[in-house]
């Protein structure tokens, strides 16, 4: 076992260089105000002068150091992994996995619902046993220093950290955006230790050139808005695809920069109706920054874009009972007809509310899916 306690800890050093930055920022001119060009300037200057004058990390510090912090090696890779068991009696182990640009963080308010469900209205029999990594290259993990760590040795890395570090002989998996390619991989690589697979989230690599001819009247639809989001809101994926290092050079610079590279997806990606604070308090949003900047960890990130898009190996099929929470804000709405096409699915709802963030966005709707979906096979 080489588990041992974590205490997240940035140096007073690396927040005074944060802090002097930001306030050296060598804004670019606009010629309008809001989004529509892209990242909205005028906001971005509150954002970081909040960042600056009142962001307290200390304190997010103290909230995020409330969970049990673990770090792991795992054949020579160091992970930063949040284990919470559940408060009472059996729980259903379960990997919660993240995606960009988020981190770890995404799971902080979902997780005390999925522990302890007697406490938000749950039945204490429904209690898992919560696990969240950061990915490799993401926050409090190690960066990858050679080619080659794609979905599929991420998803290696978590089944030995599930099944040998941790105990786990078989678990559940819950994800979305990059974190979705990480459990298809895992569900694929080990279907006898995959109790269930959850996911959420359009698909924006789809090949909408060559379709089946047969479509229906909602995969129509699917296919109209994801070639309208491919033509207006794909370019960041195309440069993370292509030339990570060249945007990272910049980002891992300039804070400010990193903001408006992160945030605007916030804003583009949640249900919010314009207004990304709606749905994130600005504490979340830097907090999130925070670790992504004094981590270094942007470029090592992006990265995992490029990784998968020249990564080789035949494409299994997935035959694990897999269940989809689809949020109405997400990328683009995808049906279910789409998705049975290729692969199995045991449970689909269509959620009221929420976007790409879901565990953020509508913990207490995931938490409930969860429940109903692994109760029966538990």
């Amino acid at each position: 076992m080489s588990l041992t306690p974590y205490t997240v800890r940035i140096d007073d050093a690396i927040l005074r260089d944060l802090r002097e930055r930001l306030l050296r920022t060598r804004w670019p001119d606009a010629v309008a105000t809001g989004w529509d060009y892209g990242a909205d300037v005028d906001y971005l200057r509150k954002l970081t002068t909040y960042w600056v004058d009142e962001f307290d990390w200390r304190a997010q510090e103290e909230l995020i150091n409330a969970s049990n912090h673990l770090r792991v090696d795992v054949e020579g890779t160091g992970l930063h992994v949040v284990h919470e068991r559940a408060a009472s009696g059996y729980g259903v182990p379960l990997l919660l996995l993240h995606g960009w640009p988020s981190s770890f963080l995404q799971m902080r308010a979902i997780t005390p619902m999925l522990t302890d469900p007697s406490a938000h209205g749950g039945d204490p029999g429904d209690g898992f046993d919560v696990v969240v990594p950061s990915l490799p290259g993401y926050g409090f993990s190690d960066r990858p220093t050679a080619p080659g760590t794609s979905n599929a040795p991420v998803a290696e890395l978590l089944h030995t950290l599930m099944s040998r570090e941790l105990g786990y002989e078989r678990y559940a998996v819950r994800a979305s955006d990059i974190g979705a390619g990480v459990a298809a991989s895992l569900a694929m690589a080990h279907p006898e230790a995959v109790i269930a697979l959850h996911m959420s989230g359009s698909n924006p690599w789809m090949d909408v050139d060559h379709l089946p001819e047969d479509l229906s009247t909602a995969e129509q639809q699917m296919v109209q808005d994801a070639r309208r989001f491919k033509a207006m809101h794909f370019a960041y994926a195309l440069m993370q695809v292509t030339t990570p290092q060249t945007p990272a050079v910049a980002l891992n610079d300039s804070p400010a920069g990193l903001a408006a590279w992160v945030v605007e997806k916030y804003r583009a990606w949640s249900d919010n109706d314009g207004d990304v604070e709606t749905v994130f308090p600005r504490d979340e949003l830097l907090a999130n920054l925070t670790i992504y900047w004094a981590t270094g960890t942007i470029a090592s990130s992006m990265r995992l874009y490029w990784e998968n898009f020249h990564a080789t190996g035949a494409w299994g099929a997935i035959d694990v009972p897999t269940g989809y929470a689809m949020l109405p804000a997400d990328m683009f709405r995808t049906p279910r007809e789409w998705i049975e096409r290729t692969g199995r699915v045991d449970r689909w709802t269509e959620l009221p509310r929420g976007g790409h963030f879901a565990e953020q966005e509508a913990p207490d709707l995931i938490a409930e899916e969860l429940r109903e979906f692994v109760r029966p096979l538990r």
